[in-house]
């Protein structure tokens, strides 16, 4: 599954939103491509649910998988925390509190 076809699936015009919001930040390409990554997991980890639905302890819990279940790299944590953040605050417009509240 490819990651157009994630977004969409979870919430039809989702794909566009996040890449309407990375480009009116003006993001370079491949802050495109890690934040559109880590969204994606994101999504893919709550078996493709409607983002919309999902809450602080959502994020929180796939921010636990990563560290404890993936073991990531302090580095990759903080990409994926900036990603969700980003994501609940510049696309879903809701306070993304869990992403930057976990420690890493």
């Amino acid at each position: 599954m490819t990651i157009t076809e994630a977004l969409e699936q979870s919430q039809p015009g989702l794909m566009g939103r996040v890449t309407d919001a990375i480009r009116k930040q003006k993001l370079n390409q491949r802050s495109e491509q890690t934040y559109l990554h880590w969204i994606t997991r994101f999504v893919l980890f709550h078996d493709m649910k409607d983002p919309e639905t999902l809450e602080a302890d959502d994020q929180t819990a796939f921010l636990d998988y990563l560290s404890e279940g993936m073991r990531a790299s302090r580095a990759r944590l903080n990409q994926a925390r900036q990603a969700l953040g980003f994501f609940y605050e510049e696309v879903l417009n809701k306070h993304a509190s869990a992403a930057s509240t976990v420690a890493a």
